[in-house]
């Protein structure tokens, strides 16, 4: 019943008057005064109604928010944004259908308890198959989850020691530290959503802006909603994958397309190019093959082109550059490295570097090592030493986990104290009491022992808050007669139906049949008759081929009554039905005899197909396109009838070829006249535009004289002179006879003579030099080897002075210049004369010295 048909207030709240009172007495009472007993009696069973009917008012008030919802308006809403982007319906199909199957109708169950999930409850949503559960239910599945993962470690049932939970529906995987504390809205924003009717379900009302998958740098338009997050709508410019045709726009979401081209980018071999049509992603590996070698280059072999680099099993042997060790490297390319050995070295505590011979070990540097310590305070005391430093030993104050003692003790020990948690565990029941307890107590591991619904068992999980799950334990159920027993959840037995039995049913036909269908034991009524009727209609011959409709039960609505106690149930009663309409096809036509079809028995009579009419009008050109109808005074079934449409279309008969222009006669049987239509044209030469008529146009042997305009030809011919022949198409004609005169120069370009076309075309107008000109060439020529003396001498000057100002700068005066040069000289002279005496004086001394150095 909806919420406009109860009422929300007591009707009889005004009248009903306080237990125990009397009625005021009035003068207009009609009838003898009621006696005090029978008027208290009276007042007692009026309050009882009042009590009742006010605890069904509460009632409903209590679940009027599990009302449908405006599911239209609500979706408008949540797309809005999304749609004025651009989005289509049939991106969000799948959000839509999980809105509103799932939240909008209330119809959403958790898979944990099995019960249905309220519009103002407290959920946990997955974020992978986006499936709803009670907040409690998924902590408590969690929780026993990651106990039971901890107690088969213990037990050593299984070597993984991975702990985490997973999702009951999709089950998919979560970390003990995703464990679900908060109620939060679809998009996370939110911490416990307030539930407000004209907002979706457990919904913040904000913009989702969940970053959209695949990841384009887009956020969600939707308002804050349950299930994925619709494609991307947003429009942008991309190119194919392989780059080659412009950019094209495109939604995000389908933004990668391929034009259809060959690939042709490079392979990885180098080699080859990609001959895949335009692709995503990179191009496969080449697919031929190719002789490749190794890498040291010491074998080779058939191979992928795709894979040209291998390394044989070859170890390369080659001594390295210090003589006493060698390249242990397999197959590589490329000089080997050098001796990690040669390096510089540094002693453990890395204080000293040594540079040392291969062969040599590293030493100690006898200093204190003073490396920092696992505890991460202290150094470490000895010295320097090879192996790993130890534990620290130093004495320092520590304070226990929970920061309530301290103590000395050693720096690389623990200091626990013995004091008790006494804080609440997450059941709220129990303490923690786990000794020096930093505050993270652990989930209670206590069992819950709570008695469950069906009323027979104990929970068995682990304590914890809310209800508890339903009992897994069963029960059995046996048809009437015990052959057929069902398993049912315990506590369910009293509301599951006893199974079906096996048995055929005897119960005889309550229809006009002989006997019912075999149909198998069972609880209450026969099902309906199921087999044909087979009756005879009134005014058909064709039996009735529906299924069996005697006996069938109809629901007969009771009379509304005006007091809530005066409503009464809809009774169900057994009527027998008419037999329905005849359908059995049989052939009729239609009105204009375009077709015979099969139609019902209950329909058949002539009538219009739909189809056009399709008869010949009078203008032999057009058909009738009228709905098919009943033709008169047709002699044949082509020839329209008086009652046909009259044909007012233009005239669509095709012109001439070459003729673009539509005929000015309406439609007629007859042919078009000729076009008359002036059309532009351009002349042979191109200056004029002149008018022409279409018909004369279309008359190829006339078109080079209507395309003449009569003026002289603008070309030229070959020579460069005007051609003399009027408007006309192709090359210039008489060419040869071009007898226009051209001046010709000698090769000084001082004297020049006049001469025909035809002559200087055949190469006879020469024009030799004179005297005169020879002359005048020879005096230039010695004119310019004048110019380029002077310009040489020019430039020894200035090359001259140059040199002279560089040696003014870098050296001294004269006289010094003179002194050096003839020490130099002495010195020279004096070493050339007495090198012997000199050499042999050094070795002389150089012995003496050294013999006392070694004594």
């Amino acid at each position: 019943m909806s919420s406009g048909n109860r009422p929300k207030t007591n009707p009889w709240a005004k009248t009903n008057a306080p237990k125990g009172k009397k009625p005021q007495k009035k003068g207009n009472n009609l009838g003898p005064p009621l006696s005090t007993s029978g008027e208290v009696k009276f007042k007692e069973a009026q309050a009882i109604l009042h009590n009742s009917v006010q605890k069904h008012v509460n009632d409903y008030e209590s679940s009027s928010d599990e009302d449908d919802l405006d599911s239209v308006q609500l979706l408008g809403t949540v797309l809005k944004q999304y749609n004025d982007t651009g989005g289509t319906t049939d991106q969000t199909i799948k959000t839509q259908n999980f809105i509103q199957e799932s939240f909008l109708s209330g119809a959403n169950t958790c898979l944990i308890c099995i019960s249905r999930v309220k519009r103002d409850d407290k959920i946990w949503s997955c974020v992978s198959c986006f499936g709803a559960f009670h907040l409690d239910c998924i902590q408590r599945w969690s929780k026993d989850t990651v106990m039971q993962q901890k107690q088969r470690i213990e037990d050593q049932t299984v070597s993984e020691k991975r702990l985490c939970w997973c999702c009951p529906k999709c089950r998919s995987d979560y970390m003990p530290d995703q464990y679900p504390t908060k109620y939060v809205c679809f998009c996370g924003k939110t911490e416990n959503p307030i539930y407000q009717p004209f907002l979706v379900p457990h919904s913040c009302g904000e913009i989702c802006r969940k970053n959209l998958l695949p990841l384009c740098g887009h956020k969600c338009l939707l308002l804050c909603h349950p299930g994925p997050c619709p494609p991307c709508p947003v429009t942008v410019n991309v190119t194919c994958y392989c780059g080659s045709q412009q950019p094209s726009t495109r939604r995000c979401c389908s933004k990668g397309w391929s034009c259809g081209n060959r690939c042709g980018k490079l392979l990885s071999c180098d080699k080859h190019s990609c001959a895949d049509a335009c692709h995503s992603g990179d191009c496969k590996p080449c697919a031929k093959k190719s002789i490749q070698k190794c890498m040291c280059s010491s074998q080779q072999k058939l191979r992928d082109c795709a894979f040209p680099i291998w390394q044989c099993e070859k170890v390369c042997g080659k001594p390295l550059d210090c003589g006493n060790h060698k390249c242990d490297e397999s197959c590589h390319a490329g000089v080997c490295n050098s001796c990690v050995l040669t390096k510089p070295r540094t002693c453990p505590c890395g204080k000293s570097t040594y540079n040392l011979a291969c062969t040599e070990d590293t030493p100690t540097c006898g200093s204190t090592c003073d490396k920092l310590l696992e505890c991460g305070m202290h150094t470490c005391n000895y010295r320097c030493h090879k192996d790993k430093c130890g534990l620290c030993l130093e004495t320092i104050t520590k304070w226990c986990r929970c920061g309530q003692h301290s103590k000395e003790i050693q720096c690389s020990k623990q200091y626990f104290c013995e004091t008790k948690c006494k804080r609440i565990r997450d059941c709220n029941k129990h303490p923690c009491n786990r000794k020096c307890c930093d505050g993270n107590c652990p989930p209670c591991e206590k069992p819950c022992g709570n008695t469950l619904q069906c009323g027979n068992h104990k929970c068995s999980s682990v304590c914890h808050s809310g209800l508890c799950y339903p009992c897994q334990k069963t029960k059995e159920i046996s048809c009437r007669c015990g052959s057929t027993k069902i398993t049912v959840p315990c506590g369910r037995k009293q509301k599951v139906k006893p199974p079906r039995c096996s048995k055929l049913c005897v119960t005889p036909p309550e229809c006009h049949h002989e006997k019912r269908d075999n149909h198998k034991c069972h609880f209450g009524d026969c099902p309906p008759c199921r087999q044909i009727c087979n009756k005879r209609r009134p005014n058909c011959v064709h039996p009735c081929s529906a299924t069996c409709h005697a006996a069938v039960i109809v629901k007969i609505e009771a009379q509304q009554g005006s007091m809530p106690w005066e409503q009464s149930a809809p009774q169900l009663q057994k009527q027998n039905q008419p037999c329905p309409v005849c359908k059995v096809p049989v052939k009729t036509t239609c009105l204009g005899k375009h077709e015979t079809v099969d139609w019902p028995c209950h329909l058949a009579k002539p009538a219009s197909c739909g189809r056009p009419c399709g008869r010949l009008l009078k203008c032999t050109n057009h058909s009738c396109s009228l709905q098919c109808h009943l033709v008169e005074n047709s002699n044949s079934e082509v020839e329209a009838g008086i009652n046909c449409e009259i044909c007012e279309l233009a005239c669509s008969k095709p012109r001439p070829e070459g003729c673009t222009h539509v005929c000015p006669k309406p439609c007629h049987p007859d042919r078009c006249p000729p076009c008359k239509q002036m059309l532009r044209i351009k002349c042979h030469c191109g200056l004029t535009q002149p008018y022409v008529q279409c018909n004369s146009w279309l008359n190829v042997e006339k078109r080079e004289e209507l395309q003449s305009c009569g003026n002289q030809c603008p070309k030229n011919y070959v020579c460069g002179h005007r051609c003399k022949t009027n408007c006309h198409s192709g090359d210039c004609p008489n060419s040869d006879l071009c007898k226009k005169k051209i001046k010709v120069f000698c090769k000084c370009k001082r004297l020049k003579k006049e001469f025909q076309c035809e002559t200087v075309r055949q190469g006879l107008a020469v024009v030799e030099c004179d005297e005169i000109c020879l002359q005048k060439q020879a005096e230039e020529k010695e004119k310019l080897e004048a110019d380029e003396a002077i310009k040489r001498r020019e430039e020894e000057i200035r090359n001259q002075r140059e040199l002279e100002l560089y040696q003014k700068k870098f050296s001294g005066k004269k006289k010094n210049k003179d002194r050096r040069v003839h020490e130099e000289e002495e010195n020279g002279s004096f070493l050339k004369k007495y090198w012997l005496l000199v050499l042999t004086v050094f070795i002389v001394i150089a012995s003496i010295v050294l013999y006392q150095v070694l004594d």
